[in-house]
């Protein structure tokens, strides 16, 4: 299927074969939510016509929308930042990344891969 909008908390989603429409509550995706962009292929698994579970890709890539800058010779000793993507899901990443890039995220963990070059 494809995710198609984000509404009100309710996430819309159209099988690619025969076009027909499902809507599913955030509760109902729980942290899949953190990745779904519009128009993104995923796999619905169903049950008595009843979807029942949302996979998207194993790996995403997500423009970095907050990042706080980096201070060359940081000597506070952490290795990672927070930054929050396009989604708002806030991860650590490398201290080198920076707002408005593309980074890939692996969906199965929620942790940072690695920069996407342009």
């Amino acid at each position: 299927m494809q995710f198609l909008y984000e509404q009100s908390g309710e996430y819309h989603f159209m099988d690619n074969k025969n076009y027909e429409q499902i809507v599913l509550s955030k509760e109902q995706l729980g942290d899949t939510t953190n990745f779904l962009m519009d128009n993104m292929d995923v796999e619905v698994l169903l049950f008595a016509d009843r979807a029942i579970g949302v996979t998207p890709p194993t790996f995403v890539e997500l423009f970095v929308t907050k990042a706080d800058p980096w201070v060359k010779g940081d000597t506070s000793g952490s290795d990672t930042k927070p930054v929050t993507v396009e989604t708002g899901y806030v991860l650590q990443v490398p201290p080198f990344i920076e707002e408005g890039e593309k980074i890939q995220i692996d969906t199965r963990t929620g942790d940072y891969v690695t920069r996407v070059k342009a």
